[in-house]
């Protein structure tokens, strides 16, 4: 068993690609989800520009197509989902007391797949065509017949390397969550962002092979003329749909969900009180996740499924805002007689509420399916969406990075810019998307690049994109803030908020290689509040100082990224050997991790004292 020192260290970039440290990995995905965010929200300026007045001729129809497409795949698969991975990974085993994830080798594979996966999408703007069938990629607009260059193949194939990076993500924040909680943290003792996080890996679980089984079948339309969606040889193009939607609803609360987690540490925090009705919060979040399923149809109500189907969807649509109402009067009750701090991070939190309010009141319009038949593929569906995605999602992911900067990287983001960035962000966010629930209302449809003079949209639209213009000025702020605080010190006390409740604010800011030195022993839930209210300043250990146990790092998750890279090369063009190639690299490093013993090694206690430690 290797000690200490044998293990071989790496420093500068090779430390990054082959770290399988959950902390490292976690910044990995914010740094490339962020990049991901800054291109998908170009293309979405890009797309405003275009329609910021009639009949502009700013990018031609194609570029239009593949604006919108690449906009819509890029922020949900490559921006939304990363970003929250970046959360997860970072805070989730430290809330749980734990060392790492179950499994940090596969952890880093999730990752570099992952990445490789949307660099193989992101690669299409160079050669000849991005994809172009919109995101959702509907039959048959995205069969050869319709969309005969390689754009949506970069799409099937990206999206499957990318996707199985989500899934082994998905499984091992599972069998972490579930195997490595702290003694005496039981699940009803468990933070609220890491029940999300639970409950969002069961979704990724059972959704993501139903995409995975849908680009597989495209895939064999599109490279080796299979006919599961090409009608005019007995395929079926509705089919794509629900297979589509079955994973794409499921999808939305993979995304929700975590931002929930979120926004009810923050406003807890903040408020300085217990979260109000947290076993509620925690059936309501499990609820939401099993409705999820049950809901997919709703997209489609005017395909033609029947009155009967339409009821059923519509009815479970629309029960889906019990469980929803239920944590948002959860969180105003938080709120309630606590004495609320407003730093930047509860500012985006509490912004968050009544943004995704309206964002789920016009959910539930939506789910009437007779007023759906009036609202379908107009701009209102665009409005409503963004409200939950943008209004959601992304506030509730500002709100957790200015929260728990400081754990990750030992500095404190400025608070002006941070404010500055806050109203720039919300302000513009609600311009751009409130004025267009009136243009769905007024007929203006979705996905269009052109609209006439003298419908009454040109106002409208001029709005829409000045509010654009602000959303990415705030942004802009955002990375400012990100630049100058980098210069600074680390010097971010364990606790900086000073009213921390669980046990990442226990250890040092950043957190140690091995997180914590002595397992932590958790007597309740807010686990370091209560310490705190007994007057002790630090957690009571479940263990006495020994050797820690830490994995190796390994740049095999890197090099099997890139094999799949090239083999999607390959496929796409039909060069075998490349293909071949690609694949015999990925199957060569799987079986070099097959053979090789990897026993990791240990930090001694000594090793411990000599960084400050106490025994």
């Amino acid at each position: 068993m290797a000690h200490g020192h044998a293990v071989k260290r790496y420093s500068g970039l090779m430390d990054w690609l082959t770290t399988v440290d959950h902390k490292k990995i976690g910044i990995l995905y914010l740094i490339s989800g962020g990049f991901f965010f800054l291109v998908g929200g170009l293309e979405a300026l890009l797309i405003r520009i275009q329609l910021w007045k009639p009949l502009n001729d700013f990018v031609g129809a194609d570029t239009y197509n593949e604006l919108l497409t690449m906009h819509g795949t890029t922020m949900i698969f490559l921006a939304a989902m990363p970003l929250l991975f970046a959360l997860m990974n970072a805070i989730v085993p430290l809330q749980i007391g734990a060392r790492d994830v179950a499994f940090p080798f596969v952890n880093a594979l999730g990752f570099w797949t992952f990445f490789f996966g949307g660099v193989l999408l992101n690669v299409s703007w160079f050669t000849g065509g991005a994809p172009d069938a919109g995101w959702t990629s509907y039959a048959p607009l995205s069969t050869t017949t319709f969309s005969s260059d390689h754009g949506v193949d970069y799409y099937v194939l990206g999206l499957q390397i990318a996707g199985i990076g989500t899934l082994v993500g998905g499984i091992n924040f599972l069998a972490t969550i579930i195997n490595m909680r702290a003694p005496g943290m039981s699940f009803m003792r468990m933070p609220m962002f890491t029940w999300t996080a639970f409950i969002t890996s069961a979704l990724i679980l059972f959704a993501f092979p139903a995409l995975t089984v849908g680009l597989v079948a495209l895939m064999f339309d599109r490279l080796f003329s299979g006919n599961f969606f090409e009608v005019s040889n007995g395929g079926n193009a509705v089919l794509w749909e629900h297979i589509f939607w079955i994973f794409g609803h499921p999808e939305v609360y993979i995304l929700i969900l975590p931002a929930f987690g979120v926004i009810s540490e923050v406003i807890s925090t903040f408020s300085r009180k217990r979260l109000f009705g947290y076993s509620s919060m925690v059936f309501a979040t499990v609820l939401i996740g099993f409705l999820g399923f049950m809901v997919w149809a709703h997209h489609m109500f005017t395909v033609g499924l029947g009155p009967v189907a339409n009821a059923l969807f519509s009815i479970a649509t629309m029960l889906i805002a019990v469980p929803t109402g239920i944590k948002i009067f959860n969180w105003l009750f938080t709120m309630w007689g606590g004495s609320i701090r407003y730093t930047t991070a509860n500012l985006f939190a509490v912004g968050f509420v009544p943004t995704f309010v309206m964002g789920g009141v016009t959910g539930v319009m939506l789910a009437a399916a007779p007023a759906d038949f009036q609202y379908h593929d107009s701009y209102f569906v665009v409005a409503h969406f963004h409200y939950v995605i943008v209004g959601g999602l992304i506030l509730g992911i500002f709100s957790g990075l200015f929260y728990w900067w400081p754990k990750m990287f030992g500095r404190m983001l400025h608070e002006g810019w941070g404010k500055l960035c806050f109203w720039t962000f919300f302000i513009g966010f609600h311009l751009t998307f409130f004025v267009q629930h009136f243009l769905g209302l007024m007929g203006m449809p979705r996905r269009v690049w052109q609209y006439l003079d003298g419908l009454g949209f040109n106002n409208l639209n001029l709005i829409s994109t000045i509010g654009a213009m602000l959303m990415g000025l705030g942004t802009v702020f955002f990375i400012i803030n990100v630049i100058i605080t980098a210069f600074k010190p680390r010097d971010a006390a364990n606790d900086p908020w000073e009213d921390g409740r669980t046990l990442e604010w226990t250890i040092s800011s950043p957190a140690p290689e091995y997180n914590f030195a002595q397992t932590p022993l958790v007597r309740g839930y807010d686990a370091y509040w209560k310490e705190k209210m007994e007057g002790k300043k630090a957690m009571t250990p479940a263990e006495p100082l020994g050797p820690i146990h830490m994995p190796s790092p390994s740049i095999l998750p890197f090099v099997m990224s890139v094999g799949l890279f090239i083999a999607g090369f390959g496929l796409m063009y039909h060069w075998h050997i490349v293909t071949i190639a690609g694949l015999g690299i990925t199957l060569l490093c799987m079986f070099l991790r097959s053979v090789y013993d990897d026993h990791g090694f240990h930090i001694e206690p000594d090793e411990l004292q000599d960084k400050g430690v106490k025994g």
